[in-house]
């Protein structure tokens, strides 16, 4: 029998499993969590120009963009983040048709990519496979379509602070410092957000102790058009105490990818069969190649 001296009444996790609740509050997709990314396409709004009303850029690209459950979303030129926790993922856009709509196929988070990681497709890492590629050519053209098609993801948790806010119409908006998620899975800017991590882990500091500046700068796309990367800029001025309320608001970050990752591993779970007809068509493939090299 459970020794109920033992039970840790401010530890929920512990708490609700003992009270047969962890499963049910556990597996939920819904996030309450603000996500925020970069805009890059200008939105349009209306102005009155001579007593005409014309078309105007009302948020131009490369503003940041933090979109709350319920709420428009706002936008800023420039953030002051406070990261807390970073986690490391695979995701695959698999577009819909007629028949299906589009979808993510997403794995776990984990502290490193060097694992196979369950996905909510009842495969791994997305399809793609485990280790590394010594010779990607060599791999059936269709095996490489799908791998390019993966993307890593640096997911940061933090809060964030916006300069000089706005609504979707450029009104100044106010808004308060929000907990927040940024899936980083452009190549450049997964780099160079990771800088900010390793210089912290050099110098023997927690991240949430700093926060760092975001701004965009504009890349130029062949075709004309343009797309941005995030710049960052660390504060090591300041250290910031990790008083009870910032405990809490890790504890909150680590609930939420306890939580994620339970739907994952659900959902891998109820699909995990449906996998067994399609690796065996891929063993075939690869076989199919080897056999030809071979002769």
């Amino acid at each position: 029998m459970t020794d109920i001296a033992t039970l840790d009444t401010s530890n929920y996790a512990a708490m609700a499993k003992a009270m047969g609740v962890a499963y049910e509050t556990s597996t939920t997709k819904t996030s309450m969590l603000a996500r925020l990314r970069i805009s890059h396409n200008a939105i349009m709004g209306q102005a009155e120009v001579k007593g005409k009303m014309v078309n105007v850029e009302a948020i131009p690209g490369g503003m940041y963009k933090l979109e709350a459950a319920d709420q428009e979303p706002v936008y800023a030129p420039q953030v002051i983040i406070r990261p807390f926790v970073q986690r490391f993922m695979h995701k695959r856009f698999i577009k819909g048709n007629d028949k299906t709509p589009n979808r993510y196929v997403k794995t776990i988070m984990t502290d490193n990519l060097n694992n196979d990681m369950k996905d909510n497709d009842g495969g791994f890492n997305c399809g793609k496979p485990a280790g590394w590629i010594a010779d990607f050519k060599a791999l059936p053209e269709s095996m490489q379509a799908l791998i390019k098609q993966i993307k890593r993801v640096r997911a940061i948790f933090g809060t964030v602070e916006l300069v000089d806010a706005v609504d979707g119409s450029g009104n100044p908006v106010d808004v308060a410092p929000t907990p927040f998620i940024w899936e980083i899975d452009n190549r450049d800017a997964f780099k160079s957000s990771g800088e900010v991590f390793t210089k912290l882990g050099k110098m023997r500091r927690l991240p949430a102790q700093h926060t760092f500046t975001g701004t965009t700068k504009e890349q130029k796309l062949p075709n004309g058009d343009s797309f941005y990367l995030p710049a960052f800029q660390l504060d090591l001025t300041k250290t910031l105490d990790l008083d009870t309320g910032s405990q809490e608001t890790l504890g909150n970050f680590l609930a939420w990818i306890a939580n994620y990752n339970q739907y994952i591993i659900n959902e891998w779970d109820a699909h995990v069969g449906d996998k067994e007809s399609v690796d065996g068509e891929l063993i075939e493939e690869f076989v199919d190649v080897d056999m030809e090299d071979f002769v």
